[in-house]
């Protein structure tokens, strides 16, 4: 019986003769900040992709809570609590801070489907929505209009809208994007007291960031998981600092 909450095997990938993903196996335990690392086209974006069912793999098997949900749609995979955040922050610029959180508490409801002015008035999803945004460190922007908040805010809000949908794992394809020192700082903040609560496979390019938010690191070169552990044995690995790290 695995611990794992979710699991790749053999997952390959290919776009003409570049092969993206090539047999990786990987297995994120429950409850631990998870980071995937990797130089540019190592496959990590497309690893995340096929794990949030937004891309098919060509082979391999994808399990998530047990369960085989290789061709699960992605909407399917979310309700189920396997959630993902974007290079690119996602949100809706014409809508508050707000208004936006309480979109995703209702998108994640049964029943779905009422117009979006109905979330904007309804207190059922409204005061949840201020709880995340209070937990994000937003609770004093609710009512600024997304256009108006600046970019680390804005990322902040994505993670509130993720988590406002109550996940179980988070697929976050590097949350501190674009963001300042201060920023970043922020951000680890918001995510550090998650573990234990939440599952994350974190992809994200700041080592220093990685190090000091992560349980167990792997590192993806062309498509292949070559190393996995601790941080500390990542970091004295010759052959990943060879491959990647350089004199981190």
């Amino acid at each position: 019986m695995t611990d794992a909450i979710l699991e790749a095997i053999g997952l390959t990938k290919c776009f003409g003769a570049v092969t993206a993903s090539d047999g990786l196996n990987l297995a994120v335990k429950r409850g631990v900040i998870h980071a995937l690392i990797g130089p540019n086209g190592a496959g990590k974006s497309t690893a995340v992709a096929q794990l949030s069912g937004e891309m098919a793999p060509d082979a391999g098997r994808i399990r998530f809570e047990g369960r085989d949900v290789t061709d699960w749609p992605t909407h399917r995979r979310a309700r189920a609590g396997l959630q993902r955040s974007y290079q690119i922050t996602s949100v809706f610029p014409a809508f508050t801070a707000l208004d936006n959180v309480a979109l995703a508490i209702q998108a994640q409801r049964p029943h779905s489907f009422r117009f979006w002015t109905d979330a904007r008035l309804d207190d059922s999803l409204r005061a949840p929505a201020r709880a995340v945004l209070e937990r994000v460190g937003l609770g004093e922007r609710a009512a600024v209009k997304v256009t108006d908040l600046a970019h680390g805010e804005q990322r902040q809000l994505e993670i509130a809208m993720v988590l406002a949908t109550g996940p179980t794992m988070l697929l976050l394809d590097e949350p501190m994007a674009g963001m300042g020192q201060a920023e970043s700082r922020r951000m680890m903040e918001i995510l550090k007291p998650l573990k234990g609560e939440v599952s994350i496979l974190l992809i994200e390019h700041d080592m220093d960031v990685v190090f000091a938010l992560a349980d167990v690191v792997t590192v993806l070169v062309k498509g292949r998981a070559v190393a996995t552990g601790a941080p500390d044995d990542i970091r004295a690995d010759v052959a990943v600092r060879r491959a990647y790290l350089g004199d981190y």
